[in-house]
């Protein structure tokens, strides 16, 4: 069951990946980014019920804490970046 799920995340995954590299803007790319780290979490939350070890759940839990402050951090740029055009 779990293995199927697994499965079934990588279609968001290769989706997520394929609008990172067609983005036009750096707001896409940025999003796919944040979308990529939840995915990443997802896997590794998979991975830690499917082989029982609680290892991945600390994985994932840095995974996306890294993804939360780097989407903070390219906000800030891009509100700064917004600012200097105007």
């Amino acid at each position: 069951m779990i293995e199927t799920l697994l499965v079934l995340v990588m279609l968001p995954l290769g989706v997520t990946l394929w609008r990172m590299i067609v983005a036009r803007t750096l707001v896409d790319r940025v999003v796919a980014l944040d979308m990529l780290t939840g995915v990443g979490v997802a896997i590794a939350a998979l991975v830690a019920a499917m082989t029982g070890r609680r290892e991945f759940l600390d994985v994932g839990f840095g995974l996306g804490l890294i993804g939360f402050v780097g989407t903070c951090a390219f906000a800030v740029f891009i509100m700064r970046k917004g600012r200097k055009e105007q």
